[in-house]
């Protein structure tokens, strides 16, 4: 568990600022940071002003003051961090936040220059690839660890996902992505271009690339004023090759800057803009009701309601999820004017980084979920060992406990042993008492295991495709009742539609009849059955509205293989029933999907018998003395 960083820094006054004549209302001193309210009509206010500490406060205000913050130093105290924990295995976001004109991008990227980085004031994100493919090549010297490192840039404008390093297909083309979750991984963007780099002049020109296709605007305060939220993510992976097993990370470095809050006046907002300073203002009053849901979270206060943490009420939380209370080392950095005339705007802003404070998160190492129960298991034999040697080198003072050791590792064998014998004996015999049955026989067929039944039967065809198991009911000479669960039906099944007593079947010397119930909706071959109706080889059943079985006569199968060797197998089709029901029989196993459910049936029945008749095969004896 751990909290949320937060910094935030001053900016110097702009050209709109000082032809106000604006004053500084904004003092830093270590770690606290200072506003003072505005005077009003010459009246000064005492005790106004407000103190807020935080875990950084930048003075960016004056070059030539001995506490002048540069991009240097930011880097030194946030940058390091991240790159600690990608390195580590864990995840890590910076978020800057702060009014429209205030700094976040040139925190963030730096100068407004698009067509190269400006080497002295490059900001957080190109440090932070710099930083991080100077450590790789460093720690590449040696061959016991790899990296692999790819890239995504986004912009989130009007609460659209747009792919910032890929072409559109046309000038028309909106390019919006579609925001999906992860039942692991959590919210991604679908289809966002990923590209693999290897040096950071690669990174350099992807950033270059995006950069260019960023939405921007001239507003009242700022001339290059951007438009939309942008997540530039680094998703970095590195395997040690000379652990055993191999061991592997994969960290994920979201840095975020996001779009200014704005009031409309001071812009001088009209038309499609004020609908995208709108969208964004939105976005970031559900970011502000997140990060105040999270902050009474994590400072624990009491309330008699669950708190909800809307995410899903804006693209750009939703995206930031885990990076909010979940699995990351997260940073804020906010950034505010020292200017009198943007008084409230800053004090919003610091109130917001204030609150950002009480977050916690839960940040994780990323490794390989197989491979961390490896290791476990091997730590625990490790200490097994140990504790084996120990109890060796005690000799004669104490000379039972290598031997009390050694008892309890072969207890603990012995007992799994038992208990997985047992499971497998019970497997067998269930197996052995199924094929001692007169009506079932299994045979060997090439590569698979063929069960016949020489009654007619029913195959249960279930709608669900990941179902472990298919039923198989031979009907007996006489009457057999279907329906649902009690005491007088033969057959139980299960399913909307289905009554108390659905139908019988019945068996006079193999031939099969159905007797619909009133009431009952029963379907033979796709048509509605509401009289008795004889049931022929192949015709596939439908009871209510889900269940389906498929009926099987061995003694019509048995006329199709009249002049081939060996049993019918059960899934053999009736030669001469198919010229009449082709059609209809083909709809519905094209329906029910029957063909599927009995390729299942035969690798099921070989995956689970095939052990157990090797057993039985090798034990005569014990297989008589059953019966």
């Amino acid at each position: 568990m751990t909290s949320v960083r937060v910094a935030v820094r001053v900016r110097p006054l702009n050209k709109r600022e000082k032809q106000l004549s604006s004053k500084v209302i904004i003092h830093m001193k270590e770690k606290t940071t200072t506003i003072q309210k505005p005077t009003v009509r010459g009246d000064e206010l005492k005790g106004a002003g407000k103190t807020f500490s935080y875990d950084f406060s930048y003075d960016s205000f004056d070059r030539r003051s001995p506490t002048f913050a540069s991009q240097e130093k930011i880097f030194r105290d946030l940058g390091f961090e991240v790159l600690k924990a990608g390195f580590e295995g864990y995840n890590a976001c910076v978020i800057a936040y702060g009014q429209t004109g205030s700094g976040k991008s040139y925190t963030m990227m730096g100068p407004s220059v698009r067509s190269s980085i400006n080497l002295h004031d490059k900001g957080l994100i190109p440090r932070i690839c710099e930083g991080l493919f100077w450590e790789i090549s460093h720690r590449s010297k040696s061959d016991a660890v790899m990296f692999h490192t790819e890239v995504s840039y986004l912009e989130i404008c009007n609460e659209r996902v747009q792919d910032l390093l890929k072409k559109r297909a046309s000038p028309t083309d909106d390019g919006g992505l579609s925001v999906r979750e992860h039942p692991r991984h959590g919210p991604y963007v679908e289809n966002l271009s990923k590209h693999l780099v290897q040096s950071y002049s690669e990174v350099e020109g992807l950033i270059i690339l995006g950069n260019a296709k960023r939405t921007t605007a001239s507003r009242g305060v700022n001339d290059f004023s951007k438009r939309s939220h942008a997540i530039f993510t680094i998703m970095f992976t590195q395997v040690w090759c000379d652990a055993e097993p191999l061991y592997e990370t994969v960290s994920k470095i979201h840095l975020v800057d996001l779009a200014g809050s704005e009031k409309v006046d001071p812009t001088r907002t009209v038309g499609g803009r004020l609908k995208e300073s709108a969208d964004i203002n939105k976005s970031l009053v559900t970011l502000g009701h997140v990060i105040s849901a999270l902050a009474d979270l994590g400072a624990g206060v009491s309330t008699t309601k669950q708190i909800f943490i809307p995410y899903r009420d804006s693209v750009l939380t939703w995206l930031l999820k885990d990076s909010l209370g979940g699995n990351s080392k997260t940073t804020m950095i906010a950034t505010i004017s020292p200017a009198d005339v943007n008084y409230m705007e800053t004090l919003n802003t610091l109130r917001f980084a204030s609150q950002a404070k009480n977050i916690v998160n839960s940040p994780t190492v990323n490794d390989n979920g197989s491979m961390k129960v490896m290791r476990e298991l091997q730590s625990e034999v490790t200490r097994l060992n140990q504790l084996l040697k120990e109890a060796t080198q005690v000799g004669h003072e104490v000379p039972l406990s290598s031997v009390d050791v050694k008892e309890e590792l072969n207890e603990t064998k012995s007992l799994q042993a038992v208990a997985l014998t047992k499971n497998r004996s019970s497997t067998w015999r269930e197996t052995l008492n199924i094929l001692q049955e007169e009506t079932v026989t299994l045979r060997k067929e090439g590569s698979g295991v063929v069960l016949d039944c020489c009654l007619p039967h029913l195959i249960g065809v279930g709608e669900d495709l990941q179902s472990t198991g298919i039923a198989l009911y031979y009907l007996k000479e006489g009457r057999t009742i279907i329906g649902k669960a009690s005491c007088t039906q033969d057959i139980v099944l299960h399913g909307p539609g289905l009554l108390s007593v659905h139908c019988v079947l019945e068996n006079i010397a193999g031939t099969v009849t159905l007797f619909p119930q009133d009431g009952a909706l029963c379907l033979v071959n796709g048509s509605v059955v509401t009289d008795p109706c004889q049931l022929t080889q192949g015709a596939i059943i439908q009871l209510g509205k889900g269940a389906t079985l498929w009926f099987n006569q061995p003694t019509a199968s048995q006329l199709r293989l009249k002049y081939q060797s060996g049993l019918p197998s059960v899934f053999s089709p009736s030669v001469t029933d198919s010229s009449n029901s082709t059609e209809n029989l083909s709809k519905a196993m094209v329906q029910n999907r029957w063909y599927k459910d009995a390729i299942k049936l035969t690798a099921l029945v070989a995956d689970e018998c095939k052990p157990g008749l090797a057993k039985i095969l090798t034990s005569a004896g014990s297989a008589t003395n059953v019966n």
